[in-house]
């Protein structure tokens, strides 16, 4: 289907989280593209006390650009693809939305439903490509725009785009550029797939690998490891949902961490050994030092390790994990 360049691209857009904010702001922006509905999940309870909060997509959506918003349970039930079907868009544009979308969907649109994704696809498809890459040590990722098909972001790749990951990337700094780069490249990929000026390139199935979601197991810190491992670890899980060790019996979540310059022998892993403005510095099972810059203990708020240890300095000379 290739549309008159002058005629506005409708659009059905599925999104739930943060990272979905940029890309549903950027296309209700443009005047190229009539937004008809925008499909996200439910409120679920959060916070202390479990009241039911609006998830980001919708608080963007209804409040601040007074879009029509629709929170179905099952995207796969037949009332709710009716109810999408019936507001006749071209394209359907799905990124982070939670929930798989079914044929019948994928059906209903002429110019079918476009995903953006957080990888190098065929590279880290799933539900944590940000994480991975970090914990992997990757040198570079970027974002994918593509068709979507049954499969896991399987689908024939419309556009891609690729960034460094910085030596101190944190999820959440990746996070971010990731959802400034995509959302633009979203918008040029969605008028030059209306307007026919893109084939697409199907994935090498071949060189897949897949980005499972993250295991509780994974944010505990094991100081036996590298301390570049470590590090990856600690920043892969920052700002959410935290790589954390035990001291006293508490969980102690660690952010911030880089590979201390100072060099001393003899270290056991875990012990934690003096605070520098760089951070605590804490052994590991290659004999290098990690420095952490903040801290947060179970219960508590997340502070420097300067305060930290101010309150609390009998943590110097303690072994943690």
């Amino acid at each position: 289907m290739n549309m008159n360049k002058d005629k506005k691209i409708s659009v059905v857009f599925f999104g739930t989280p943060e990272f979905s904010l940029p890309f549903l702001q950027e296309l209700a922006e443009s005047e190229k593209f009539d937004i008809r509905l925008v499909v996200t999940q439910p409120d679920r309870p959060a916070g202390r006390g479990k009241k039911p909060t609006h998830p980001p997509v919708k608080k963007l959506a209804a409040q601040l650009l007074e879009l029509p918003c629709y929170q179905p349970d099952r995207i796969k039930e037949q009332k709710v693809i009716d109810k999408i079907k019936s507001v006749r868009a071209d394209v359907g544009v799905v990124v982070a939305y939670g929930q798989i979308i079914p044929p019948a969907l994928l059906d209903a649109f002429p110019l079918g439903v476009i995903n953006a994704h957080p990888s190098l696809l065929p590279k880290y498809r799933g539900a944590a490509p940000i994480q991975r890459a970090i914990l992997a040590g990757e040198e570079k990722t970027g974002v994918t725009i593509m068709l979507l098909d049954e499969g896991l972001d399987s689908g024939p790749i419309l556009a891609q785009e690729e960034i460094r990951i910085a030596p101190n990337e944190t999820a959440g700094s990746l996070h971010d550029r990731l959802a400034t780069l995509g959302s633009a490249l979203l918008r040029k990929t969605l008028i030059d797939w209306a307007s026919g000026a893109i084939k697409p390139v199907p994935q090498n199935h071949s060189i897949a690998t897949y980005a499972e979601p993250i295991k509780k197991e994974e944010l505990n810190i094991n100081w036996q490891r590298r301390a570049d491992e470590i590090v990856r670890t600690i920043r892969a899980f920052d700002p959410w949902p935290g790589a954390h060790t035990f001291w006293q019996g508490r969980r102690l979540k660690c952010y911030g961490g880089n590979i201390a310059s100072v060099q001393l022998m003899g270290i056991s892993p875990g012990k934690v050994v003096r605070l520098t403005e760089d951070g605590l510095l804490i052994g590991t099972g290659d004999g290098n030092l990690v420095s952490v810059s903040s801290l947060q203990l179970e219960g508590r708020r997340k502070v420097s390790a300067e305060k930290f240890v101010r309150g609390k300095p009998n943590i110097i000379g303690a072994i943690l994990g």
